[in-house]
């Protein structure tokens, strides 16, 4: 299996400091995190790939601090992971996720204690890791995962940690309603909380040629609706650079009035993958 991932982050039109971030690592046998984007598509190697997307929260020189540090802490757990390429159960996923996003939730939690003007920072978290035909995903607050193919569409791998949700889940309002709720920016777990031990929630779905997976913060989601995010995929979601451009723009336009961070990664059988995608691939393993 191939994989094509784009990620990108904008501060909106409202906003003075981003407090999104993200994170990718498209083979985590070789941990390089530094880019935005494969520049088209690659073996998905036995180790698999990594996106994480974090939302913070807590103004200025706060929340950019808690995202970060989140981002950091899952990087390093994964990259301490000595037996990574060895297939794990579902099990075993949950624990390594679960013990990385507890590590971040640490860290944030200390970072309070040592530097008190940091006191109330948190942040939002999701997590996925893409091995062979699986992606286990974990969550912690409303940044989402969603999974699109043609046949199927847009649908939600995530649940909303969120005070609407649960209103939703009480039969209380309806999604739409939801959508458009004035508390619909209240979170009901996150990490960077002292009374409560952090909790993230998780899931595995399978994945198959022509899938593609969505990671965003609410600065996508909240302010786009599902069909609007889903025609955008519709155009171009095996062109992922496009694509996550083309979500950033919607959010934008729809206001922009949150930081937006969207990562994008679309996977394609050999014969499904465009000829440029091929041609760059055949001329790196050449020339480095």
């Amino acid at each position: 299996m191939n994989i094509s991932i784009s990620a990108i982050t904008d501060v909106g039109h409202e906003r003075e400091n981003n407090e999104d971030a993200f994170a990718i690592c498209p083979d985590l046998a070789r941990p390089d995190w530094s880019k935005t984007s494969t520049q088209g598509y690659v073996k998905l190697s036995d180790s698999g790939a990594l996106l994480i997307v974090a939302d913070g929260m807590g103004g200025p020189n706060a929340g950019e601090v808690a995202s970060a540090l989140a981002i950091d802490n899952i990087k390093d757990a994964f990259s301490k992971q000595d037996d990574i390429s060895e297939q794990p159960s579902e099990e075993a996923a949950r624990k390594l996720i679960s013990q990385a996003i507890v590590q971040a939730d640490d860290a944030i939690n200390k970072q309070m204690f040592v530097a008190p003007e940091t006191a109330g920072m948190g942040t939002t978290i999701v997590v996925c890791w893409l091995r062979a035909d699986k992606a286990h995903i974990a969550w912690c607050g409303d940044s989402r995962c969603y999974a699109y193919s043609k046949d199927k569409g847009l649908r939600p791998l995530t649940k909303d940690h969120s005070y609407v949700q649960e209103l939703v889940d009480r039969g209380e309002l309806t999604e739409e309603e939801a959508y458009t709720h004035p508390d619909n920016n209240i979170i009901t777990r996150g990490l960077g909380d002292f009374d409560n031990s952090v909790a993230p929630d998780f899931v595995t779905a399978e994945v198959t040629s022509g899938d593609s997976l969505l990671l965003c913060s609410d600065g996508l989601c909240g302010y786009c609706t599902n069909d609007e995010i889903e025609a955008i995929l519709n155009q171009c979601h095996t062109d992922t650079p496009c694509c996550a451009n083309k979500l950033v723009k919607l959010a934008l336009d729809a206001g922009g009035q949150d930081n937006i961070c969207v990562a994008v990664v679309t996977l394609l059988d050999d014969d499904d993958v465009p000829h440029e995608s091929k041609f760059k691939t055949f001329f790196k393993n050449i020339f480095g």
